[in-house]
């Protein structure tokens, strides 16, 4: 199984950190990738999302597009983050690679 959750807002962060964390305890093998968009990119620095973001079994992508948007050089963002030239088109491509979407 693989899925998408998708972050455009700021305040969504907390709430997909307990939608993975709850699916990682279901006895699946899950591919789990976190994109994240518009100014919900700004939840890449903040310190009660680094936990999160650290954890191994999940993938994070930062839009390059928010990134610039938001003024934030990708240095700043943690190490394990890949950045990804659109996220729009990163969800596209996900999605029609087999990925499930969702939106918290």
């Amino acid at each position: 199984m693989n899925v998408v959750f998708h972050i455009d807002e700021l305040e969504k962060w907390s709430e997909t950190a307990n939608n993975v964390k709850n699916l990682l305890k279901e006895p699946y093998e899950i591919t789990i990738i976190v994109l994240v968009n518009g100014k919900a990119i700004n939840g890449y620095l903040a310190p009660e999302n680094q936990a999160f973001i650290a954890m191994k079994r999940v993938t994070f992508h930062a839009c390059n597009n928010a990134l610039r948007a938001n003024q934030i050089p990708q240095a700043q963002l943690p190490k394990n983050v890949i950045v990804v030239p659109s996220g729009v088109l990163d969800l596209i491509e996900l999605q029609a690679a087999g990925y499930a979407y969702i939106k918290p």
